[in-house]
């Protein structure tokens, strides 16, 4: 996963190119994040008047348009091309159990609370590599990961209220969902272009929760249209900078911009909802997001020192 250009005696090499791209991929997941902020903003307006599943088949429903609209003007058609079939529905499975967990838990809890434990995806994506990737987690990782999860732990101590219960527990499922959603991303950008792995994934996100909120669906309000307007341009937004930026750059340097998303919460719920999270919450988070900074750390030093390996290996002409 991008290992960090080495010349033959170990040192790092500059590459203007390399440079570049790893810097458009950050600035990708800057903008993704803000984009989803105010996405999940909208979601939380919604989810007070609307079922869950009603609220994420309308997330992907307001966003197809602005996607189709992008497709047509560029002329990308021959982008939607399909290679994995498979691969696309079980995303699909997992984006309606991660929209599902996330809007039952902010339609209960604060943005910040919400992502304070969303924050345990990181985590959990490392765990899985291991059984799903075959990738190698050494101590040190697999105490980070404990650690995290206790801080989620103590985030979601009983505190007298079934909801805040029932909020972190959506939370925590859309943060499984999530992980292993970002793992098939892996896998998918090797045969899968952007187009494809975005208008599928809302395609797909439309068809599955729709059909499932059917029996339960209720009237669209006039004065909510203007509301999902502005999510589908935050959806479609947020969708295709987060697919280019771990196209750009590998996981490890464009991860720890993820964590801003706390900065957006904090701030929307303060402006919007007079909303501040208690000290449970930012003990919970800051654990959660150091332990998900030094995965992120670890797996840039190992990447490196593979890299260096694989120099000291090669035989000179």
């Amino acid at each position: 996963m991008g290992a960090i250009p080495i010349d033959r005696a170990g040192r790092r090499s500059y590459n203007p190119t390399m440079q570049h791209t790893r810097l458009r991929g950050i600035a990708s997941m800057l903008i993704a994040v803000a984009c989803f902020a105010g996405m999940d903003a909208v979601l939380k307006v919604l989810s007070t008047n609307y079922p869950p599943l009603q609220v994420g088949a309308l997330r992907g429903a307001a966003s197809l348009p602005f996607v189709l609209a992008s497709i047509v003007v560029t002329n990308r058609w021959q982008e939607l091309k399909v290679v994995r079939w498979e691969l696309h529905l079980i995303r699909g499975v997992l984006a309606l159990i991660m929209l599902w967990g996330f809007v039952a838990a902010v339609s209960v809890m604060s943005l910040a609370d919400t992502y304070a434990i969303f924050f345990v995806a990181p985590l959990i994506v490392t765990a899985l590599a291991v059984p799903l990737l075959r990738e190698h987690v050494d101590l040190g990782r697999w105490l980070a990961i404990a650690v995290g999860l206790s801080g989620v732990l103590w985030m979601i101590q009983p505190r007298g209220s079934e909801f805040s219960l029932y909020g972190a527990a959506g939370a925590l499922a859309s943060a499984v969902a999530y992980a292993l959603a970002s793992i098939s991303v892996r896998v998918m950008t090797r045969t899968e272009s952007t187009v494809s792995l975005v208008f599928w994934f809302l395609v797909l996100l439309t068809i599955l929760a729709g059909l499932l909120a059917l029996p339960n669906w209720v009237p669209i309000r006039a004065e909510h249209w203007p509301w999902l307007g502005l999510l589908g341009v935050f959806g479609a937004l947020g969708q295709h900078f987060i697919t280019e930026a771990f196209r750009n750059a590998p996981a490890s340097v464009i991860a720890p911009f993820e964590y801003t998303a706390m900065l957006w919460a904090v701030s929307i719920d303060w402006v919007f909802w007079d909303t501040w999270p208690n000290r449970r919450i930012w003990l919970g988070a800051a654990l959660v997001i150091a332990c998900g900074l030094y995965l992120i750390w670890r797996e840039r030093q190992q990447n490196r020192d593979l890299a260096v390996a694989g120099v000291a290996d090669t035989p000179v002409p």
